[in-house]
């Protein structure tokens, strides 16, 4: 009997092995065949691993051509007089009767008198005789720059131009030396998830190095009328503003200039393509020259696409043109979808301006517009923007009287300054001395109503502003933050 439950069990062991064997060997071939699961066998190949490359010998190489920036400027403001303190608690608590007295006898503002502050930044050589560009905010105002090389050699600088409207500054430095220079790349041909390295001088350490890649291009954060930010994830701080991006290949590729505060790993660069259009008028001129169009545009969205006959949203659609201009005496009509610009395609209304602007003032150019779906051909001599005129190329638009500039507050703008709607405009630059200035607007934000009206956009803020005519003083209210105030505004007439 136990012999026989032995054989019988010894069988049934091997069967089970056998089975096992072949169930395996025909699993594995059909897995391996035909019929093998989505999991073992990806579309399209495995992916190559991505390995972080050594930047050792890129920041050896770069460093050199990387400068710190000290500047100080001389502000005008008045002393607060201290007021004077009991030793002891005041028995009526923290609503004293007697503050108001302190205050008017005591307190309040002093004399003005001059005041010295201190910023830094970053920057970078492009020529060995001493051109370093920089961001605009970094030097504007400042009554002394200094220089620092990465062998702690220091200089001074002089402006010899700037563009507010980019945030573009070229100084420059008198060296006894060939200065090592650094070359410009092609912001261009940069793709999202490239390898990028930030050099620069963040709070006050010089010539610290970072790295990350290209997370996003195209961005548009409010900074001015001219946005086409590269976004990174390389650690930007204050101090690295004016300082270089650059790419694998050791060329700048962008001017880090902007960090989102609430965020992390999230900071902006001016696309280097940008400063190079500007460069030479800064070195000959001091400014920058601007084409100007006279055009208001918007953005073209998939109803407004369906209504206008397009195949997809593209293009800028004039919503109004301003009488004579470049775009009237052309015959550009209000309806028209403007596709493309000397030769350049217009995908979105924000190509637009930045295309007009780098055109040169007095050039013949040819407009494709799209007209009630048929595409028109219109030669538009371009003119010369100047600060008076109401710059209407790109949603933005600078106000005569006021000084300052607002533009549409679309949902990327409010999401950087962190707003959860996007109803009103958003002040994109405040002029210095100007009526807005000296109210107390700034820089960022967003306006909701004029003289107790509402306003939702670009189009109903300045019909609101066309029913003020004859008023002593505008009544804005504004959204800064999460605070909400109201500013009233003498405008020049």
């Amino acid at each position: 009997m136990g012999r026989w439950f032995r054989t019988r069990y010894g069988v049934i062991a091997v069967l089970c092995l056998l089975l096992g064997v072949g169930g395996g060997l025909w699993f594995g071939v059909s897995a391996g065949g035909r019929d093998a699961p989505f999991w073992m066998e990806p579309k399209g190949g495995q992916l190559p691993l991505v390995q972080a490359p050594n930047f050792a010998d890129l920041a050896e190489r770069l460093n050199p051509s990387v400068v710190n920036i000290s500047t100080t400027q001389v502000v005008r403001g008045q002393q607060r007089r201290q007021v004077p303190r009991f030793p002891f608690p005041s028995p009526f608590g923290e609503r004293d009767p007697f503050e108001e007295f302190f205050e008017r006898f005591f307190g309040g503002e002093g004399p003005q008198r001059e005041l010295r502050r201190r910023s830094l930044g970053s920057g970078f050589i492009i020529n060995r005789e001493g051109y370093i560009v920089t961001n605009n905010h970094v030097v504007e105002n400042a009554s002394d720059i200094k220089i620092s090389l990465s062998d702690k050699e220091e200089f001074d600088a002089k402006v010899i131009g700037r563009d507010p409207k980019t945030d573009v500054a070229l100084i420059k430095i008198e060296a006894k030396k060939d200065l090592p220079a650094t070359p410009l790349g092609d912001s261009g041909k940069l793709r999202v998830g490239e390898w990028v390295v930030a050099i620069g001088n963040p709070f006050g350490l010089g010539h610290t190095v970072t790295s990350g890649i290209v997370s996003a291009k195209g961005r548009i954060i409010g900074a001015g009328p001219y946005d086409d930010f590269i976004q990174t994830d390389a650690s930007i701080n204050p101090g690295n503003s004016g300082g270089p991006l650059f790419n694998l290949n050791g060329e700048v590729v962008g001017i880090n200039t902007a960090i989102v505060a609430s965020g992390q790993g999230i900071g902006f660069a001016i696309p280097i393509n940008v400063a190079k259009d500007l460069l030479l008028q800064l070195r000959e001129k001091g400014r920058v020259t601007r084409g100007w169009l006279g055009v208001q545009v918007q953005q073209v969205t998939p109803e407004l696409a369906k209504s206008f006959g397009l195949d997809r949203e593209r293009g800028a659609l004039v919503a109004d043109v301003v009488p004579d201009t470049p775009a009237e005496r052309a015959g550009i009509e209000r309806g028209d979808v403007i596709v493309e610009f000397n030769g350049r395609k217009i995908e979105h209304m924000n190509d637009l301006p930045r295309v007009v602007a780098s055109t040169q003032p007095g050039a013949d150019v040819e407009v494709k517009v799209l007209r009630k779906g048929q595409e028109k051909m219109v030669r538009v001599k371009v003119s010369e923007m100047s600060e008076e005129r109401v710059a209407r190329g790109g949603g933005g638009t600078i106000e005569e009287g006021l000084g300052m500039t607002v533009q549409e507050l679309t949902p990327e703008i409010a999401r950087s300054l962190g707003l959860s709607e996007t109803r009103g405009v958003v002040v994109s630059n405040v002029e210095d001395e100007s009526p807005a200035g000296e109210a107390g607007i700034q820089r960022g934000d967003v306006i909701v109503e004029v003289n107790q009206k509402k306003v939702s956009n670009l189009r109903e803020y300045r019909a609101a502003l066309g029913r003020t005519g004859g008023t002593e003083s505008w009544l804005f209210l504004v959204r800064r933050g999460n605070n909400v105030l109201y500013v009233a505004l003498k405008p020049v007439k």
